[in-house]
């Protein structure tokens, strides 16, 4: 048994009466109610209803921080960034350090890129969508701010700053 997440891509194999047989993208395959489906299925990968990964980061905002999580009863910062791509239609890697090598780095970061965060001579811990005018979109759990925000990036991330990446 599993769930299907809303925006997850998914197959749809077969429609029987009011039911569809499916496969996750992970490939579970599974049933689900054909009233559940968004458009209609067609044995493709679903239509996204979201195009960017940042307008549906932005949907959820307020969401509490949750280490591994990634719904919207709580959600990390790399689950953050996971979730959105897959709310768009795209499959990333699920941890900030996975997301940081699966990117391709740039200079200057443009609306949408991933900053990620950590020591030198480690992996990356945290990772943020970079919305543009020194502002970043993400997940935290520091001095009093506890969740999905959009802020300023912070004097104490910018010294931990890696890099910079494009997806």
């Amino acid at each position: 048994m599993t769930q299907v997440l809303s925006g997850e891509p998914i197959l749809v194999e077969a429609v029987e009466g009011d039911w569809a047989r499916i496969r996750t993208a992970y490939d579970y395959p599974g049933w689900i109610q054909s009233s559940a489906l968004a458009g209609e299925p067609d044995a493709h990968w679903l239509e996204r209803r979201v195009t960017s990964p940042v307008d549906y980061a932005r949907t959820l905002r307020g969401t509490p921080y949750l280490w591994g999580g990634m719904t919207s009863a709580g959600i990390d910062c790399s689950g953050l960034v996971h979730m959105s791509y897959r709310a768009a239609g795209r499959l990333v890697p699920r941890d900030a350090a996975q997301q940081e090598e699966s990117g391709l780095p740039v200079e200057e970061p443009q609306a949408g890129d991933l900053i990620t965060y950590g020591e030198p001579e480690t992996h990356a811990d945290h990772v943020a969508f970079w919305v543009g005018e020194g502002r970043i979109l993400h997940s935290t759990q520091r001095d009093g701010i506890d969740g999905v925000v959009e802020e300023p990036e912070p004097a104490e991330l910018q010294a931990r700053r890696r890099r910079v990446i494009r997806l």
